[in-house]
């Protein structure tokens, strides 16, 4: 850690970083954390049925921008379900991630299944995105990579100089107010662990015995960083009235009431107000 940074305990037992952006040991911590888990994450773990249907979300908004055989930018590709995805619909998809273990399961998957030739997987963090050359149509993120991008403006900048004018990105973000989250551990007491998303700085969240290093974002906040390059098109709720993903035990118990409760956010989530709260949410720009 930098003599710029000061590490603060919050009451939750996560940590917080004010001042400079993570330095190079809390990136490996997180590298670390998604190695640990790229065996089964697009399992149970990463993609249950809660997961499934935010994803489907993001597929749906990417087809609607932009044809097949557009040029996709893939930041944060987890084991590639959704590179391969677009694949299957005819993009050309270069994938990247920190993580050198989820790239290893990219490569395969799409060797694996014969789309190898639509679908470059590159090890590359959001935070060297300066080290990759091409032009995109469309560059997407899904289920909160960018939050754990070190300096978001640089993301930016990058994002400007990777894709065209009149590109689009299209970017699932972990949200900073998620109405389920406050209810669940308020309900248990647990009021301080409710409102961990509060949190202003790096917060350090535990995952498989390995810390990941995330920023929460109001959907404003995200978007003062790209504002320069890139105009709203717009931005939705992702789970506001569907609990999330790690309530998927709840949603199995109560699956007909949920499904209910998915029906409101697919008619509510892109509602003034109610567009800034949930569990993520997903947001549109184009490049100027």
């Amino acid at each position: 850690m930098s003599a710029q940074q000061k590490l603060e305990p919050t009451a939750t037992g996560h940590w917080r970083v004010h001042g400079t952006p993570l330095d190079e040991s809390q990136l490996l911590e997180t590298q670390r954390a998604f190695d640990s888990v790229a065996a089964d994450y697009d399992g149970p773990r990463g993609n249950n049925e809660l997961i499934q249907r935010m994803r489907l979300t993001l597929w749906d908004t990417v087809h609607s921008a932009m044809s097949p055989g557009s040029r996709l930018l893939d930041l944060g590709c987890g084991t590639g379900l959704d590179a391969l995805e677009f694949a299957r619909r005819g993009y050309q998809v270069t994938a990247t991630d920190w993580s050198p273990q989820m790239i290893e399961r990219t490569h395969a998957r799409a060797v694996d299944a014969g789309l190898a030739s639509r679908v470059t997987a590159r090890h590359l963090g959001v935070q060297q995105l300066d080290q990759l050359d091409g032009e995109f149509d469309a560059a997407y993120s899904n289920f909160g990579p960018l939050n754990c991008a070190p300096d978001l403006r640089e993301v930016a900048r990058q994002c400007a100089r990777l894709v065209r004018p009149g590109g689009k990105l299209v970017f699932s973000v972990i949200g900073r107010i998620c109405p389920w989250e406050v209810m669940h551990y308020s309900l248990r007491g647990r009021f301080r662990r409710a409102g961990v998303r509060a949190t202003r700085g790096a917060t350090a969240v535990g995952m498989n015995r390995h810390t990941i290093w995330t920023y929460y974002y109001l959907p404003r906040e995200f978007y003062r960083a790209f504002a320069d390059d890139f105009a709203l098109d717009g931005y939705r709720a992702l789970s506001l009235f569907m609990p999330p993903p790690y309530l998927v035990d709840y949603y199995r118990r109560r699956q007909r009431w949920c499904e209910k409760l998915g029906r409101l956010d697919d008619r509510m989530g892109a509602w003034p107000m109610l567009r800034d709260m949930g569990d993520h949410f997903l947001i549109v720009m184009q490049r100027r």
